[in-house]
């Protein structure tokens, strides 16, 4: 099932996510929802806080960046419980883009590599370092369930500019292709 994406200005994009066992309920089926979604929204990533839920969950399918970066070959990816354990390497930037902000690219820097931990869809557990731009499209999600976004990482006088289009979105007034779903319930 194709879900309603929460945009900027709801609150669960704030919070703080929980960790989650594997017996939560429903989880394959939500996993399954969030990929759908992902992909309706043509997004390369997904967390649970922007589907409405404040649980450490996220999806990756990087594959159709493959040709401009490497390294996202087969890269798709369910992360459960995820912790980053460091980042390192030289900081880099590069445009972000996000569903829960439609319409606001901006520039990002965010270090080269990350080391998480990680559960699988299978509670398998991983001790991983990404790099690349593999590692920032996991930082991008992980920040969601820090509750952070990529907005955040901007300077002062780089908010004052989007101000105005994230006053729009947190009224619903976007054009996207996908469903959302804003404070107010819009």
């Amino acid at each position: 099932m194709i879900l309603p994406v929460v945009v900027y200005g709801h609150p669960v994009l704030r919070k703080v996510a929980e960790d989650i066992t594997k017996d939560y309920e429903g989880l394959s089926q939500l996993i399954d929802d969030m990929k759908q979604t992902m992909y309706k929204a043509e997004g390369v990533g997904l967390a649970a806080p922007q589907i409405g839920l404040a649980i450490r969950l996220f999806v990756i399918d990087a594959t159709p960046m493959e040709e401009d970066y490497p390294e996202l070959k087969d890269f798709k990816k369910v992360f459960i419980n995820a912790h980053v354990i460091e980042t390192h390497g030289e900081l880099v930037v590069e445009s972000e883009g996000c569903l829960s902000l439609p319409g606001i690219r901006e520039d990002v820097v965010r270090p080269s590599k990350v080391r998480i931990q990680y559960v699988d869809e299978n509670f398998t557990p991983h001790d991983e370092v990404f790099e690349g731009f593999a590692a920032r499209v996991i930082m991008h999600e992980y920040d969601h369930t820090e509750g952070k976004m990529f907005v955040d990482h901007l300077s002062p006088l780089k908010k004052k500019f989007i101000k105005g289009k994230l006053n729009n979105i947190t009224k619903g007034n976007v054009d996207v292709s996908y469903r959302i779903k804003t404070a107010t319930g819009k």
